[in-house]
């Protein structure tokens, strides 16, 4: 999971770049795909709202003509006195009623001339109870069940109008009946106004139905709705005769309105409606369109989409390698850049991949020569600065350290102890010779060792040995080096502060080697401090110290100015327990 986060955190740039380009590619195909598919179904729309807006006009002319011909056939029967003597005339001679039956016969087929282009029956119903048809085969009704249909009933309620009416045999119980649209009008007297027989004008809705079944198709309807929301005619035979008031809601706006069509949903389906109202017979012709399958047969929906993922993923594809192309190169350069750890000036970056990657890796290497430059000279400045503070700390020595110490060795000679106090001098002149007269920077080990028991036997001779000094130092450790002056500060603080409440006590110089790094310990069981950090490490300022201003801190620093941030002094100490000072340097070989 690490691995996997780290490759993220090198990839970050590849990957924001992909799904910025993946979402990029796919909201630009969705619009592109709908906004096509939306244009494409408003074009559509609207080339199909004149055509078929053509198709509904074309059915209606041949309606508005089949209903002229129906009116004319019409008035002119209700203007015949031949047929209105038939109607009204009581029961004659059987010649009288053979010339009157024949007479009537010559003036329908003259006067329904206009209709005979049409597959319908005329039929003729006078009070008198006489009654004529030209063919019961397309309403198969006796003069009983005429009288009492509902469309008789209908048509005596208005009798001055011609009106339009569907019969329905499962409704009116005629058996031998088909579906039938039948138009009527009453034969009414000028004079009085008395009604004395009605016309009627029967065609089944199959013939009917030849007036716009040549404009159908497959998912394209037609359907007549009479003024009560009754369809009377569809080529959808299941809808013949079902109440549609969803239809004529639907029409009626559209007339109202003036609209070229409507969307809506209808019959539960989604369906484009085009209408018009065919005032003389209260008809509104509707032209029903499926929408889902035309659209479908004017635009593949699935081949569309399918093309567009296909689209897609191929442009993904191609986002992706020319992404990793552009942004690989970026990333070994960011990937090798973090890896350089602190200080570590000489590990260049690879220069490779884009125009602009050569660049940046070009411009870091140049950084690294530069800084790298700056360092060593800021190294060297550093180091020669310290040499030069060193030697002239060397030159530097306390005058109250020499003082005190001659003092010491008079007092010895005084006292006789000629030997003890020659040997004072000797190791005074010991420690002098090294600290000031040698000015290298580093010394060995076993150099070192005995400048410190020169230093110590100084301070017994002058103090006591009330504080006793133990060296443990490793055999193997000797011939290392170390810088000057490096342990003597230390000494100096365990002799003079460590033991300030306490009587006695003992100080334990350790030195070692180990697998990198030569360890020295400065160990005390005096009264010891509060523990401190590197900022507050301590700079001691007796004046009975060998050297003014060489401190701890001062040899903290040097360490880290010459041998980097791993190596240094680092200080544990509790109240009461003592002190433990522990230095880090590198094996420096002579």
């Amino acid at each position: 999971m690490r691995r996997i986060m780290e490759r993220f955190a090198y990839n970050r740039l590849f990957v924001k770049m992909f799904l910025i380009m993946v979402v990029s590619i796919i909201a630009v195909s969705i619009t592109t795909t709908w906004t096509t598919l939306s244009t494409s179904e408003r074009v559509f729309m609207n080339t199909f709202s004149i055509t078929n807006s053509k198709i509904i006009g074309q059915i209606r002319s041949s309606l508005d003509s089949f209903n002229y011909s129906v009116v004319l056939a019409a008035n002119r029967i209700s203007q015949s006195g031949t047929i209105r003597s038939f109607l009204v005339e009581g029961s004659g001679s059987s010649l009288e009623q053979y010339n009157a039956y024949y007479n009537m016969t010559e003036q329908i087929k003259r006067n329904s001339s206009g209709v005979d282009a049409y597959d319908m029956t005329v039929y003729v119903s006078g009070a008198n109870g006489r009654s004529y048809v030209t063919d019961r085969s397309n309403w198969p009704l006796t003069d009983n069940q005429l009288r009492s249909n509902p469309v008789t009933a209908r048509a005596l309620q208005d009798p001055r109008k011609l009106l339009y009416h569907y019969d329905n045999p499962q409704v009116s119980g005629y058996s031998s009946s088909a579906p039938t649209i039948v138009a009527t009008k009453g034969l009414m007297d000028r004079l009085s106004g008395s009604v004395y027989g009605i016309i009627y004008f029967a065609m089944q809705e199959k013939e009917f139905r030849r007036f716009y079944s040549s404009f159908t198709s497959l998912g394209n309807d037609v359907a007549v709705v009479n003024g009560s929301g009754l369809i009377v005619s569809s080529n959808r035979e299941e809808l013949i005769g079902q109440p549609s008031p969803e239809l004529l809601k639907h029409a009626q706006e559209i007339e109202a309105e003036g609209l070229p069509y409507k969307d809506v949903t209808a019959m539960k389906q989604n369906v484009i409606i085009v209408s018009a109202y065919m005032a003389d017979m209260d008809f509104y012709v509707i032209n029903l369109i499926d929408k889902n399958m035309v659209i479908g047969q004017l635009a593949d929906t699935k081949t569309i989409v399918l093309s567009v993922i296909a689209i897609v993923l191929l442009a993904v594809l191609i986002v992706f390698v020319v992404s990793r192309r552009m942004t690989k190169s970026l990333t070994r350069l960011v990937k090798q850049i973090s890896t350089i750890s602190k200080y570590e000036f000489d590990h260049y970056v690879t220069v490779g991949g884009s125009y602009e990657t050569r660049q940046l890796a070009e411009a870091f290497n140049a950084m690294l020569d530069e800084l790298q430059d700056y360092v060593q000279k800021l190294v060297e400045t550093q180091k020669q600065q310290r040499n030069a503070e060193l030697e002239a700390l060397q030159q530097q020595i306390n005058p109250h350290f020499l003082y005190n110490t001659l003092a010491s060795v008079k007092f010895m000679v005084q006292q006789g102890s000629k030997e003890k106090a020659a040997e004072t001098i000797n190791s005074l002149i010991s420690l002098l010779q090294n600290a000031i007269g040698d000015v290298s920077e580093t010394i060995p080990v076993s150099q070192e060792l005995v400048n410190m028991k020169n230093y110590v036997f100084i301070n017994h001779v002058r103090y006591g040995e009330r504080i006793k000094v133990n060296y443990f130092i490793g055999p193997d450790s000797m011939g290392f080096h170390m810088p000057k002056l490096m342990i003597q500060p230390f000494i100096e603080n365990a002799f003079f502060h460590a033991f300030n409440r306490k009587a006695e006590g003992n100080i334990y110089i350790m030195i070692a080697s180990e697998a990198d790094a030569l360890v020295c310990e400065v160990v005390d069981d005096g009264d010891g401090m509060e523990e401190v950090t590197e900022s507050q490490l301590p700079r001691p300022k007796s004046k009975r110290q060998l050297f003014t201003g060489i401190g701890v801190k001062n040899v903290h620093e040097r360490i880290r100015l010459l041998y980097g941030e791993p190596y240094g002094v680092t200080i544990t100490s509790e109240p009461g327990e003592g002190t433990k000072v522990k230095i880090r340097i590198p094996l420096l070989k002579g």
